[in-house]
């Protein structure tokens, strides 16, 4: 059976705040120049990186990326992740999935909704893996995977690799973190911001640039009356408890 939706932070830029902190100091420190980046210190992108975000100055957050393995999820939530353009991506291609039909849903996803309808949750089984049969009975009669694949449904199973600059991330984060985005997009989205967290490097980056939902970077809720009731409350204790977190040995 599927095990979810899997995250994981592979590779960032080397001592990205200290990158980030060097970029913001070209605007208005005297002494800056190329091989002040060496005498960065801790201290340096504490005392100035917060005070430069809090002006709003966010371009400086493009000189980090972030490369993040995204694996379990279905076509439906990559297609929508696909959708933020200033990115870079990589996909398990489609010709080369595996398929089982005697476990579909290490083949495909099968959203909880349907799972707690147990009638409904058999449909959807029982059509998952007359889908692969008839997936596997066309290649077997000659036709080529790029053909086959069409009598698959988006639910399908596929794996990303993601890069994205900090600036794209807050951009990424702000919509799909929020409560009222997919399901499996958003779960995505907060996975990513706790890798995020998990990582000494990165963490103080979260608060210092509010990375979230909306509502954690405008300080309310712009879905207006479309918010769900208690959203913006549980969204808050959430992305707190996260922004604070520490690694776990």
């Amino acid at each position: 059976m599927g095990d979810g939706i899997k995250v994981t932070l592979v590779n960032y830029t080397k001592k990205p705040l200290e990158t980030v902190t060097w970029a913001a100091l070209i605007s208005y420190w005297d002494e800056w120049e190329t091989e002040a980046f060496e005498r960065i210190s801790d201290r340096d992108v504490e005392m100035h990186l917060p005070k430069v975000l809090g002006y709003g100055h966010e371009s400086i957050l493009e000189h980090a990326v972030l490369t993040f393995a995204v694996e379990g999820c279905s076509r439906v939530c990559s297609h929508q992740l696909v959708r933020h353009r200033i990115a870079s991506y990589t996909q398990q291609s489609q010709r080369y999935i595996k398929l089982n039909p005697d476990d579909v849903e290490e083949t495909f996803v099968i959203p909880e909704d349907v799972k707690n309808r147990p009638k409904l949750y058999e449909k959807w089984k029982r059509l998952m893996k007359e889908a692969i049969e008839l997936y596997e009975e066309s290649h077997n009669a000659g036709v080529h995977q790029e053909d086959a694949r069409f009598i698959l449904p988006q639910a399908v199973r596929t794996k990303l690799v993601v890069t994205m600059n900090l600036r794209e991330l807050k951009h990424f984060f702000g919509l799909r973190a929020c409560e009222r985005a997919q399901w499996e997009i958003r779960e995505v989205a907060w996975k990513m911001l706790e890798e995020i967290a998990k990582n000494d490097d990165l963490r103080p980056v979260i608060k210092w640039a509010k990375l979230g939902p909306r509502c954690v970077q405008l300080g309310y809720c712009p879905e207006g009356e479309l918010m769900p009731p208690g959203c913006w409350k549980r969204t808050k204790e959430k992305w707190k408890a996260l922004a604070g977190s520490k690694p776990t040995v």
